[in-house]
């Protein structure tokens, strides 16, 4: 029982000094090909719906992630005046406008 304990512990050990370091490098790995796959991606996909919440300007014909179909007729800070028919205005959020109208959706509203 002895010779059994001592040989697993002799595995577990490393043999040479330096080989410590090696153990982390499927982790560095894991942690790139995370970052590079899943961030990066992430990243560029919030800076492009940002940059396009902070380009609405008045006269734009869009849809909100809700499926609304209107024109801006008034921009704030935080939300936008839409008109969606005639006399009828509501404010919403800019967060809710999910593309330009006739064009693909910006905001993806199944991750909202």
């Amino acid at each position: 029982m002895m010779m059994i304990a001592s040989s697993v512990f002799a595995m577990a050990t490393p043999s040479d000094g330096g080989g410590g370091w090696l153990q982390f490098v499927p982790f560095v790995l894991v942690i790139g090909i995370f970052y590079f796959v899943i961030l990066m991606p992430m990243q560029r996909k919030q800076k492009k719906v940002q940059e396009f919440q902070q380009s609405l300007k008045v006269g734009d014909r869009v849809v909100t992630t809700g499926g609304i179909f209107g024109e801006i007729t008034k921009v704030s800070d935080e939300s936008v005046q839409l008109q969606i028919a005639d006399k009828v205005r509501i404010n919403i959020s800019r967060a809710a406008i999910g593309g330009h109208q006739g064009q693909p959706a910006v905001v993806d509203s199944t991750n909202q």
